[in-house]
């Protein structure tokens, strides 16, 4: 057994350990990743970057049939076989070797292996040959191990042999039946790529489709699944899966219904990489989510830092956004605070300071990659109402917006805000249509920056462009906006106009 010392040592070389390790090396101090699988993680090889190439042809099939002129050139189906080719080429064939030659140029070590706590700032590595280092950090342990895709406990299911998101994302064969168990992102994602492949698509979601949206995403993506064959299956609830001799899989519901199909897709969430990471060795129990305050210090339950405030969890693992980009902002604000600690430099940790997570909070922004798109920022009616914020919701239909009826043919969708109503700000924002994911940052930058609305009218969009739907919205939530006073908590203002071809307004 060998010891190495680094001032920072990074369980996990996903993007976000990735960005912990750069941002310590940046400030001056020597970082060293541990990985036992893939440096990249799960986004580069088996979620955001897979699952768009799989997503991408389809969208722009759809967007070119969607024109007359267009349309017109485009002749035969999707070929599948080029979908999956390009989803190899982003995949990188599974290979990291760019990655790795990353860490290199950045300065950052690589110990491949499985990472333990050992307590003190110590970390035992375990390697492929079974030999092992020890790694001790002198400022701080990261553990940014993520998640892994969780199983109900379903009759069955194990032996059946079922996909994860890993499979569905990195399938070599396009089944022709395909059912799904879970209705929230994955499920849906994976819905809307697999049906443009011409796959028979059956959704089994016992909570209902992205319960987590708004009700006016749901129901647009609702209709558009209606029309794309694709099979919702809400409120049931699979009690036995099984798989036969010939392979098709028979999912029995608790009403009496059996759906059957050749392969069959859990996404029923995720669950932490804490098992066999030396939790006991800190004080903390195996396989749980890992609290932080907000520099990304690991707490205990009385919210005290633990191992003398040196160990970090960054990303999934501390549950607080399950998404790429904000672990990725997360790993900014810890590497920053971790060098500052370091060298003894001033800590900004207030709300909305450069070594806090603030935006965890309230302005989270997400894009769901569905046809159509949904784009999701800050707070929804149910957890504004949940936060004790008096909210008006103010919608919009997005058809009636030039930059999106000029964008194609028969274009449907419609997007909403939440309005502050104390604060005179926006709080919340949803959008459902065709290419809706580039509203998502001037959504973001309006509720990170508590922009009031007063303001927003300053903020003219060009036309003509979606980005229109901005002065949309505000007129119709009238112009004293900031000196509304409703009597409800929540309360909703809409408007679905006609789109006129001609129109200049």
């Amino acid at each position: 057994m060998s010891a190495t010392a680094y001032d920072v040592v990074v369980i996990g070389g996903g993007p976000v350990g990735e960005n912990v390790a750069d941002r310590a090396v940046q400030g001056g101090l020597s970082a060293v990743i541990v990985e036992a699988e893939l440096v990249g993680g799960e986004c580069s090889y088996w979620a955001c970057m897979p699952t768009k190439a799989l997503l991408r042809d389809a969208a722009a099939l759809r967007a070119a049939r969607s024109l007359p002129g267009a349309a017109a050139a485009v002749t035969g189906d999707l070929d599948t076989a080029a979908v999956l080719a390009r989803r190899d080429r982003f995949a990188t064939h599974w290979h990291d070797d760019g990655q790795v030659a990353w860490l290199q140029s950045a300065g950052i070590d690589l110990v491949r292996g499985h990472g333990r706590l050992l307590g003190g700032g110590a970390v035992e590595v375990t390697g492929a040959d079974g030999g092992s280092t020890v790694l001790t950090a002198r400022h701080a342990v990261v553990v940014a191990t993520g998640t892994t895709a969780a199983l109900p406990p379903i009759a069955g299911l194990a032996e059946a042999k079922p996909w994860t998101s890993r499979e569905a994302v990195s399938a070599e064969r396009i089944p022709a039946r395909l059912a799904m168990i879970g209705g929230g992102v994955v499920g849906a994602e994976m819905a809307s790529a697999y049906s443009a492949f011409g796959t028979e698509v059956t959704l089994i979601a016992r909570d209902g489709l992205l319960p987590r949206v708004e009700a006016f995403a749901r129901d647009h993506l609702a209709a558009a699944f209606a029309a794309d064959g694709v099979r919702v299956l809400s409120g049931a609830e699979p009690v036995r899966i099984d798989r036969d001799a010939d392979g098709t899989v028979r999912i029995a519901l608790a009403g009496g219904e059996t759906v059957e199909a050749d392969e069959v897709l859990v996404a029923t969430g995720r669950t932490p990489n804490t098992g066999d990471i030396g939790l006991e060795a800190v004080g903390l129990a195996p396989g749980g989510w890992l609290p932080v305050d907000e520099t990304l210090r690991v707490v205990d339950g009385e919210g005290i830092p633990v191992e003398g405030g040196r160990l970090y969890a960054v990303g999934d693992v501390n549950h607080r956004a399950l998404l790429t980009h904000q672990g990725k902002y997360q790993a900014r604000a810890a590497g920053d605070v971790i060098v500052a600690r370091a060298t003894g430099a001033e800590v900004d940790d207030a709300p909305w300071g450069r070594h806090a997570a603030t935006a965890d909070h309230g302005a989270v922004p997400q894009v769901i990659f569905t046809h159509p798109e949904i784009v999701a920022v800050g707070h929804t009616v149910a957890s504004a109402t949940e936060a004790g914020l008096r909210v008006r919701a103010v919608e919009y239909d997005l058809a009636a917006v030039a930059g999106a009826f000029l964008h194609a043919d028969g274009y449907t969708g419609r997007a909403g805000m939440l309005i502050d109503e104390d604060a005179g700000t926006i709080v919340g924002f949803t959008a459902v249509g065709p290419d809706t994911a580039e509203l998502a940052h001037a959504a973001t930058i309006a509720i990170a920056a508590e922009v009031p609305i007063e303001r927003l009218w300053h903020a003219v969009p060009a036309y003509p462009t979606v980005s229109e739907l901005w002065l949309r919205l505000l007129e119709t939530a009238g112009a004293d906006t900031r000196n509304r006073r409703t009597t409800a908590s929540t309360t909703s203002t809409s408007a679905s106009t006609t789109p006129l071809a001609t129109s200049t307004r």
